[in-house]
């Protein structure tokens, strides 16, 4: 029996009756040779995290755009963050935490520059045609590996898709990511919004700080503790209502006094502005776009291949390509 093997009976013999066992996936989209050391679900994580988009992660907004400070939240720092509450609950309902970390790393792969901004600008351009959820799919079927995708397996790309947006989990490790991901970004705001003087604890709502604390790390412990309590050894990932609606009244409140705040937002504007310039200059110019974005209008469109790239940008890659193609070079001073 090799060690992959093994694991693969552990999970049989020790994971819950409704978590997903590596041996029972559904596969790949290209079959391939069993590993000896990892299970499917392992292997899919290491290439995610050895992946190249994986790494832009450290180099795009969460929530603030060029905050001034090194503790700033970016999309790699709340993917880790994801990752951990989701392996947490998993653990504690003994769920497939291979599969859950997999689908965490993975989730945010196909998110913009700029955050949520990025995302807004190229919805606007391609009006139903983007969501960062369904790029994030995109990313590991069909852009990574120059084109050959990661070839992951269905439960982990299912679980990408599946994250935000209308489609549900078809597992359980799915679903505890896709609840992760509220309670992980709900409560990270809250901490960059105080960090940058916007907000602090003593705002949030009396009745709200009550049921889930009145720190980061209590709030966090309570929502978590309360998914696996509520969750139990059902067949539904979920909390019980009184810790439910304040997590919802929260995410409302955050949106009245941080993601529309002007301080956070007031940038964004800008941001939304150089992705629609950009996307216009390589409509007009698309022999412009690298080589590997050539083969994709080749195959899908002028349109999705513009859309890939910008897509893939970081926020700094995004500001140097306007700058470059719109900002003139400083005058040289010649004696």
């Amino acid at each position: 029996m090799t060690i992959r093997e093994h694991t693969e009976q552990m999970e049989i013999e020790l994971l819950s009756p409704v978590a997903q066992k590596a041996v029972n996936s559904k596969g790949r989209m290209v079959p391939e040779r069993s590993d000896d050391l990892r299970t499917v679900f392992q292997r899919d994580t290491d290439r995610i995290v050895h992946s190249k988009s994986f790494r832009r992660l450290m180099h795009k907004t969460q929530v603030f755009l060029q905050p001034e400070g090194d503790h700033y939240r970016t999309r790699m720092t709340h993917t880790i963050e994801v990752s951990r509450i989701a392996r947490t609950i998993s653990r504690s309902l003994r769920l497939n935490e291979d599969l859950t970390e997999a689908i965490a790393l993975g989730h945010d792969l196909g998110h913009t520059a700029f955050g949520h901004a990025g995302e807004y600008a190229l919805r606007d351009i391609l009006g139903t045609g983007f969501n960062h959820n369904e790029q994030s799919l995109r990313v590991v079927d069909q852009l990574e590996q120059n084109g050959r995708g990661l070839n992951l397996t269905y439960e982990v790309r299912s679980g990408i898709l599946t994250h935000s947006g209308t489609m549900q989990p078809e597992t359980m490790e799915a679903a505890v990511v896709r609840l992760s991901d509220r309670i992980a970004y709900i409560n990270h705001d809250i901490d960059d919004a105080c960090r940058a003087g916007i907000l602090s604890n003593e705002d949030i709502p009396a009745h709200i700080s009550e049921i889930l604390g009145t720190t980061h790390s209590q709030r966090i412990n309570t929502l978590v503790l309360d998914t696996v309590l509520a969750t139990g050894t059902g067949s539904t990932v979920q909390m019980h209502p009184a810790v439910a609606d304040a997590m919802e009244e929260l995410h409302s409140f955050m949106f009245e006094r941080v993601y529309r705040n002007p301080v956070a937002k007031g940038e964004e504007s800008k941001a939304k502005e150089i992705i629609r310039i950009l996307f216009s200059y390589y409509s007009e110019h698309p022999d412009q776009l690298p080589a590997e974005f050539l083969k994709i209008m080749e195959r899908d469109g002028k349109e999705r291949a513009i859309c890939d790239y910008i897509a893939g940008m970081t926020d700094n890659y995004a500001v140097a390509k306007f700058s470059e193609l719109y900002i003139p070079n400083a005058w040289s001073v010649v004696d």
